[in-house]
């Protein structure tokens, strides 16, 4: 008896111990993650007070995704040979020049993929990859500081496709008004002085007009988070028809170094090039050579792309 009284007192004086021990290293645990939290405070206030240095500001980052396969006699699938891939890259790229009485901010955002499915059974069956996304956008914006938040200022953009129909449309954005910086990382650009130049084969569908040209921009990184979001919009003073705007997005997450993971997406509508689509659709596949403005649905343009992300 007086065995088990004493392998029982054990028993709870150990347990006692465990609980104090796991007490004290949560304990331990929560001032190091306070202490660690107040460095990281302190690490983005100095971050903040580098990036409102005048001087030059540069930095990229993307997303890589892609995959590989082959099979050979899979019987169980519909085409039991084939070889297979999907390999792509977004790029979001910034140069900026930020001075006390002047900016001049640079951006390139690339999104590119290729697919390739080559059934071996069928010898017409091609086997090289065939691009599918396909997004080039160029910017230069330049202004002149009235206030600390406020600038006169000129912007040229550049938009269209590097892996097919290149510049087939193309655009050019050329205007000048105002930019606005309320805050370290955004910017938003009002030009009601815009023309938008238009480059087609097509000429019947697109044409080039003037109009106001409008782009917001925010661009940051919080610890190992990196995101870009692009507003950009044109709207003609001479037709809706000939409007057009896009929102893209990036956002990238680090773990480790250079490397981790990322998503992209953008939204587009552009009813020229839904028209000029749905003219040159063969009409075996329901196109309509004679469709005009008023018939043709402008539906809303999307891609996202799921990857590994990289930054510089």
């Amino acid at each position: 008896m007086k065995k088990l009284l004493f392998l029982a007192i054990l028993l709870m004086s150990f347990s006692v111990a465990q609980a104090q021990t796991k007490e004290e290293l949560e304990k331990q645990k929560a001032e190091k993650q306070a202490e660690a939290d107040a460095a990281q405070a302190e690490a983005d206030a100095l971050q903040a007070k580098i990036d409102a240095l005048p001087g030059w500001k540069k930095g990229a980052f993307g997303v890589i995704g892609g995959s590989l396969s082959n099979f050979n006699n899979w019987y169980a699938q519909g085409a039991p040979n084939n070889s297979s891939g999907n390999i792509g890259f977004t790029l979001n790229a910034f140069a900026n020049l930020i001075q006390e009485d002047f900016f001049w901010r640079n951006a390139l955002t690339t999104n590119l993929n290729w697919v390739k499915l080559d059934n071996k059974d069928i010898a017409t069956d091609s086997d090289s990859f065939e691009p599918t996304t396909d997004v080039f956008n160029l910017s230069s914006l330049y202004g002149r500081n009235i206030t600390k938040t406020l600038a006169a200022s000129g912007l040229l953009e550049y938009r269209t496709t590097i892996l097919n129909n290149f510049n087939n449309p193309g655009y050019l954005d050329l205007g000048i008004g105002a930019t606005w910086t309320p805050i370290t990382n955004l910017v938003v650009v009002v030009h009601p002085l815009n023309y938008n130049f238009v480059f087609a084969d097509n000429d019947t569908v697109f044409e080039s007009s003037l109009g106001a040209k409008i782009v917001a921009d925010y661009t940051r990184q919080i610890g190992a988070v990196a995101f870009k979001t692009n507003l950009s919009a044109f709207q003609s003073y001479k037709s809706g028809d000939l409007s057009n705007w896009t929102w893209t997005n990036s956002f990238s997450y680090t773990l480790w170094k250079m490397i981790g993971v990322g998503f992209d997406f953008g939204l587009r509508s552009n009813k020229q090039e839904a028209l000029n689509y749905i003219q040159t659709l063969d009409m075996a596949q329901g196109g309509d050579p004679n469709a005009t403005f008023e018939t043709v649905d402008n539906d809303l343009q999307t891609y996202w792309t799921l990857g590994l992300s990289y930054k510089f």
